[in-house]
């Protein structure tokens, strides 16, 4: 008899042990990412911590697929706006999840100058170049490697590459620690004078992907200067306080509180989309931003190094990309916060300086921390 109870404790204790380590079911398969680019294999890579939470990434764009994060009854759920194969990623958004560059953001009349050249770019945005245009960085298959949880994305982008000058080294590195941060870490060399701006370019819903708009999300983001931006979204080359009013995120604020207000830059942006100065010192690795999601209580954290974030409320999703789920990405089903130099730097002195010469290394952080409240 005492082996009989002990046989049927060891059963329970094996079932609640199976019950509370869920295994995630993927939407897509290996095969769903295999593919051939320009010449490279596709792939994707899957990460996961001590804790369930699950990071999946492909080598096509360097990109973010999902990221499973436990809400605060232990369920799992995609807080990525993502796609089931790199077909779809081909056919719908180039940026969803994706490192972007060699320029992230707008570059006004898709033009800089450095020295005596000038170097003209794709225009795929009014009259601007946006995230260097339709098939940049992001289009492309990386080289990878991957140990652990740490995954080590490479590409060569050439001189002239999309316009840029500078034959150009690019790594990117993926950490996902047992503290349930996403780090990413960026690296980039040149052999001529170029202007660089990267970022990742994902898309959040903490309530899960396809479940849903983001405007019940409470945010933070620790700025309280802003570059505002005329009606074609360039920067003006202004830096104005914006304490007190409807793009202050100092204090939490539901995102959809104001956002259809008749504030100007609302107005220009159909929402935000706006970059945020950071109350932080040059090169520090610092909090950024925050939000929440009261339902789930999902929490997410973001800690950077470089000196801005954009924030943007998906105001241009149209519900013509089916994601993960198998529903539409509709207007303001995720929010984006990316952090990186101001929007169209190269042609606005009084910005920091995007400008990468020969011999220099350029280096930024970026963690997005997942918890609870």
């Amino acid at each position: 008899m005492k082996n009989l109870s002990l046989i049927l404790l060891i059963a329970v204790f094996a079932a609640c042990s199976s019950t509370q380590q869920k295994e995630i079911q993927m939407p897509y398969s290996k095969a769903d990412f295999e593919t051939v680019v320009e010449g490279k294999t596709t792939r994707i890579f899957t990460m996961e911590n001590k804790n369930g939470m699950t990071v999946t990434l492909t080598n096509y764009g360097a990109k973010i697929v999902s990221i499973y994060a436990a809400d605060k009854q232990g369920e799992f759920a995609d807080v990525v706006l993502g796609f089931n194969s790199i077909e779809d990623y081909q056919q719908y958004g180039a940026s969803h999840g994706a490192v972007v560059g060699p320029f992230a953001n707008r570059i006004a009349n898709a033009s800089f100058t450095i020295g005596d050249e000038t170097y003209n770019f794709p225009v795929n945005n009014g009259d601007a170049c946006l995230h260097s245009g339709p098939n940049s960085w992001y289009r492309k298959a990386w080289d990878h490697e991957k140990t652990g949880n740490v995954t080590v994305f490479t590409l060569e982008s050439a001189d002239g590459d999309f316009g840029f000058p500078g034959n150009k080294t690019v790594q990117v590195i993926y950490t996902l620690t047992d503290d349930n941060e996403l780090k990413i870490d960026y690296e980039v060399t040149t052999d001529k004078p170029c202007h660089i701006n990267v970022t990742n370019h994902s898309y959040f819903n903490l309530r899960g992907e396809g479940n849903g708009t983001i405007v019940d999300h409470v945010l933070v983001i620790d700025a309280d200067k802003s570059t505002p931006v005329d009606a074609a979204m360039i920067p003006t080359g202004e830096i104005v306080d914006i304490k007190g009013t409807d793009l202050d995120f100092t204090t939490p604020h539901v995102i959809g509180e104001r956002i259809d207000s008749d504030n100007q830059m609302l107005v220009y942006g159909i929402g935000y989309d706006f970059n945020y100065i950071i109350n932080k010192n040059n090169d520090e690795l610092a909090f950024c931003a925050s939000a929440y999601e009261p339902e789930s209580g999902r929490y997410m954290e973001v800690f950077t190094t470089e000196p801005g974030v954009q924030f943007y409320t998906g105001n241009h999703l149209k519900g013509t990309e089916i994601g993960n789920s198998g529903k539409a990405y509709t207007k303001r089903t995720g929010f984006c916060l990316e952090t990186q130099h101001y929007p169209d730097s190269p042609n606005q002195p009084n910005f920091p300086s995007t400008l990468l010469n020969p011999g220099e290394t350029l280096k930024s952080t970026t963690i997005y921390k997942f918890s609870v409240k």
